[in-house]
């Protein structure tokens, strides 16, 4: 299955014709999608009603810089602003970790959106596409933080993505506009990296996304395109049974596999389920690249959101305010740090 992106913020005629075929999972939305909450909401209906079954609408809100739907939503901060609180009181720290996802989920689903691609649960050690998108450099602490998170989105009715599985954080290279390697061996990165996507796992996550790195003491391939990444270590060591995302097929990282056809075979033959190819100029040949193929259609379904209440209802939900305000001592570190990235996914 394939996860297109589109241009603009209304949905154009070719564009609904890319959501009717029938290897198309949905649309991933960014911040070019976004005007105002009342025409991205207008837009997910539109999205919806171009098809008759379900489809998968998703967004990267996961505050500080990450955070596509801006204006009219709660102002989120970066995850990393919680472990200084967490050094002070864990448990203090991981409810205030559990009131962001749900605060995120919550607005997204009035939104309706079905999925952010969250938490990011890659170790904070220095990566410059990882930033202060990763909660901390220690993976126990990260592990603690990825239940909470997961827990938060569960209590909205929305699903959990674990990204960037095998761990995204140590590599000094983003991946948006470079290949990237991590050399470590096998037993480092399963002892530090794996902890976090373990705990995840545990909680419930729904979901893992995959990285553009290649770990070549396991595989010489990256680990979205790897089967020992994906099905002998993910779903047989760790026991994963949720849906497995590429992550975006435009990423420089990802390119050195050859055409759009190459990437998405790559991607699908080593185990993923759905493919995201967010850039709108390569969503047709994404489609026709995938024709013929057997696909998960039941992953799709499996993600769809559950239980939104709308904005009227979320508003009135003294939940809402009291997470704004808990949250709000975390903002000015993020207003400072925050910059345009647009590729970040």
């Amino acid at each position: 299955m394939i996860i297109i992106g589109i241009a603009g913020k209304e949905l154009q005629a070719h564009e609904r014709d890319w959501l009717q075929h029938d290897a198309c999972a949905g649309a991933c939305l960014f911040s070019r999608n976004f005007a105002s909450r009342a025409q991205v909401t207008e837009l997910c209906a539109s999205i919806r009603a171009a098809v008759n079954r379900p489809l998968l609408i998703s967004v990267d809100q996961e505050g500080g810089r990450v955070q596509r739907l801006r204006e009219g939503y709660s102002r989120l901060p970066p995850l990393q602003g919680f472990e200084p609180l967490y050094d002070n009181d864990p448990q203090a720290a991981l409810k205030l970790a559990e009131e962001h996802a749900w605060l995120m989920a919550s607005e997204m689903r009035a939104t309706g959106i079905d999925l952010s691609f969250a938490p990011v649960v890659d170790l904070g050690r220095g990566n410059q596409a990882i930033g202060n998108r990763a909660f901390a450099a220690v993976p126990e602490v990260v592990a603690d933080f990825a239940r909470a998170y997961v827990r938060g989105m569960h209590g909205v009715g929305m699903a959990a993505t674990l990204k960037h599985f095998p761990g995204h954080g140590t590599v000094r290279e983003d991946t948006h506009f470079d290949e990237a390697v991590d050399p470590r061996p096998y037993a480092q990165i399963r002892h530090e990296d794996l902890l976090p996507f373990v705990a995840g796992i545990e909680a419930g996550a729904d979901a893992v996304m995959m990285a553009h790195v290649k770990y070549p003491a396991v595989d010489d391939a990256p680990a979205g395109f790897s089967k020992k990444w994906i099905v002998d270590i993910l779903r047989g060591e760790l026991g994963f049974r949720g849906v497995v995302f590429s992550d975006d097929i435009g990423m420089a990282a990802a390119t050195a596999e050859g055409s759009v056809k190459a990437r998405i075979d790559a991607h699908l033959d080593a185990g993923c389920d759905v493919v995201l190819a967010c850039h709108p100029d390569i969503a047709a040949e994404a489609l026709r690249a995938v024709e013929g193929r057997a696909l998960n259609t039941a992953a799709v379904i499996s993600l769809i959101g559950r239980g939104a209440l709308g904005w009227a209802g979320l508003l009135a939900d003294n939940r809402h305010r009291d997470a704004q305000r808990r949250l709000e001592p975390l903002l000015p570190a993020a207003l400072q740090s925050q910059r345009t990235h647009k590729g970040l996914a």
